[in-house]
């Protein structure tokens, strides 16, 4: 499958398809260099982004290629698979030519960083932060990214919290 790298409206650069893309495909490979988590924070910690993509045994990507490019979206049309040793970006949904793959990020383990979201989703949730990571980090009182009443005026559509509590989430 043909995806290229240009600006993105979500954030900087993102990875588009130029081909159309069926349901449950396997689009492309998250590449780089597999580094601990100890070194990537080390490296990274005080930069604004990174391509960094944790993986089930505790390290990380360090990414290179185009699939270092797909950016966040709290309703994603891809979903990261690891198999094998190799991590995939396989689409959840039909995607149509030149639109921009995206995947739900779920940070967590941030420590005090907010990491707001800018997917302009309707349900946008306002952080890259997973579902239960937010959950933590309110119990414990700390912020985790946009305020309910940005994510409502820059997405156009509901607070985050009022579109959970209405419809079924992909999480």
């Amino acid at each position: 499958m043909a995806v290229e790298v240009r600006q993105s409206s979500i954030h900087g650069r993102g990875c588009f398809t130029s081909t159309a893309i069926s349901a449950k495909a396997r689009i492309i490979e998250y590449t780089g260099r597999r580094i601990s988590l100890k070194e990537a924070n080390e490296r990274y910690w005080e930069r604004p982004s990174t391509y960094l993509l944790g993986l089930s045994d505790g390290t990380v990507i360090d990414g290179l290629g185009k699939a270092s490019f797909i950016n966040h979206c709290c309703d994603p049309n891809c979903r990261v698979e690891e198999h094998d040793g190799h991590v995939w970006i396989w689409s959840l949904c039909d995607i149509a030519a030149g639109e921009e793959l995206t995947f739900d990020y779920k940070l967590r383990n941030s420590g005090i960083v907010d990491m707001p979201c800018h997917c302009g989703a309707r349900h946008c949730r306002g952080t890259m932060f997973s579902t239960e990571e937010v959950r933590k980090r309110q119990r414990r009182g700390q912020h985790s990214g946009l305020t309910q009443e940005k994510v409502h005026r820059r997405s156009g559509g509901m607070p985050a919290e009022a579109g959970r509590a209405k419809g079924k989430r992909r999480d």
